[in-house]
């Protein structure tokens, strides 16, 4: 059977000094309501531990199992060297293109839930990591919050993001400069 929601509305009218109270019930029905989906919305992912093709394909499971959100395409997986000084793993990169209804701070708590839920332990900044997820783009939205920036402030020098992103979306704009992600790519 189909949910239903239910909203009350109430209003009092008064005529000739006499109170009248009345309450309307309106019900929508899921099928019938029209959910906000946005697309454009690309996701990075890499691993450098243990098994790492299968944290990266338990994270796209993970993204598509979620109601709100669709995986519609994925670039292939690209090998590389991992950033900063401390010496580990090689990474294993690539890039999702899902659809969602969620906010991009939904979004971004779902994301941090998969990381978690795959071991993910965040104990230095560029360490190593079973899964790493961020949030490239979310559509030509511009996002600038404490602990949220999108478009992701880094990814116009990382080749390793812009390199299966221009697999999927080469055409794809950034927002703020309306480069394309080809074209960002062939300048680094």
């Amino acid at each position: 059977s189909a949910r239903k929601r239910r909203r009350r509305s109430s209003a009092a009218r008064r005529s000739s000094g006499t109170n009248i109270t009345f309450s309307i019930t309106v019900i929508v029905r899921d099928s019938q309501m029209k959910q906000i989906s946005r697309r454009g919305v690309f996701l990075g992912l890499g691993s450098n531990l243990n098994d790492r093709e299968a944290y990266l394909e338990n994270a796209i499971s993970q993204l598509d199992a979620d109601e709100n959100i669709q995986v519609l395409m994925r670039s292939s997986i690209l090998q590389t060297k991992a950033l900063g000084d401390m010496a580990q793993p090689m990474y294993l990169n690539m890039v999702v293109e899902i659809e969602t209804s969620l906010s991009p701070k939904e979004l971004l708590n779902v994301c941090l839930e998969i990381e978690a839920d795959n071991g993910r332990v965040r104990t230095e900044k560029w360490g190593p990591r079973t899964l790493d997820i961020d949030i490239l783009f979310y559509g030509d939205e511009v996002v600038d919050t404490l602990g949220l920036r999108i478009p992701h402030p880094e990814l116009i020098q990382r080749s390793f993001v812009l390199e299966p992103l221009a697999e999927i979306a080469p055409d794809f704009k950034h927002p703020k400069s309306k480069d394309s992600v080809l074209a960002m790519l062939q300048r680094l």
